[in-house]
């Protein structure tokens, strides 16, 4: 199993528009963040978790050819609004792209993307193949995938588990019990925001919190602001087994 990165950022991304610090003007390509997102390679299989605005530039950076499912967390722009790019993969299999979403995600789709669903599509638009899940596990082929929980302020979204590795994004709580369903991991991947606490995504130090009471081998932080910091300052201030993810990076989990 092969996790990689394909963004790391917050929904503005890094560098910021218009901003001036340290960060956003450095060099450091780990310092430069695009919307969240990851791809997982399991089984011969390839999965994304969320398509957002940088989709495309994504896919051609890691030479994604071949794409099997995308699994939505939740209906925010910054995690659905690349979907459109997802037509040469259509074109390429000459079939719809599968899409497992909840009901709520669905119905916001459907609003975001008309044109998709015309009874009459404008000829060449995506095609997407929405599948409806629930809090429920679910297959993709032979792949269980267990929805996590989770609240993104007040809305509900969902983080996934598939086998010992678990994605989770945009969380701001998550109960004790949706957290016994992250025992035993090799790789949890959680969002930090930044060091101070924030109404609707998990601080560092909440992070951090979370990663103690689960107990993975290893935990990577994801959805990260240029308020964190410049990374070659901030790399060396985690646990041995806690890292912050940039983007391009790849995991492989046993």
């Amino acid at each position: 199993m092969e996790l990689i990165f394909l963004g790391t950022g917050t929904s503005q991304g890094v560098p910021v528009i218009t901003c001036t610090c340290s960060t956003c003007h450095s060099n450091d390509s780990r310092d430069k963040r695009l919307r969240t997102s990851a791809v997982l390679k399991y089984k011969n299989k390839t999965i994304v978790f969320d398509a957002g605005p940088d989709f495309r530039q994504q896919m051609l950076r890691e030479k994604i050819v071949s794409l099997d499912a995308i699994i939505l967390t939740h209906e925010h722009k910054d995690h659905v609004a690349g979907l459109d790019d997802i037509r040469p993969y259509n074109f390429r299999k000459n079939k719809a792209m599968n899409i497992y979403l909840e009901k709520n995600v669905e119905a916001r789709l459907k609003k975001e993307f008309e044109y998709v669903f015309d009874e009459q599509p404008y000829p060449g638009a995506p095609q997407m193949n929405l599948i409806n899940i629930t809090e429920n596990p679910f297959l993709i082929d032979d792949i269980t995938v267990v929805p996590i929980r989770i609240m993104h302020k007040t809305l509900p979204i969902l983080g996934f588990r598939i086998e010992n590795m678990a994605y989770i994004t945009d969380a701001s709580f998550i109960e004790d019990k949706e957290l016994e369903k992250l025992q035993n991991l090799d790789v949890l991947t959680v969002n930090a925001l930044m060091p101070e606490k924030h109404y609707s995504h998990f601080s560092l130090e909440q992070a951090l919190e979370v990663i103690d009471k689960v107990k993975p081998q290893r935990a990577y932080l994801t959805h990260i602001s240029h308020s964190m910091g410049r990374y070659k300052e901030i790399e060396n201030s985690l646990p041995d087994n806690i890292f912050f993810a940039f983007d391009g990076l790849k995991v492989t989990i046993s």
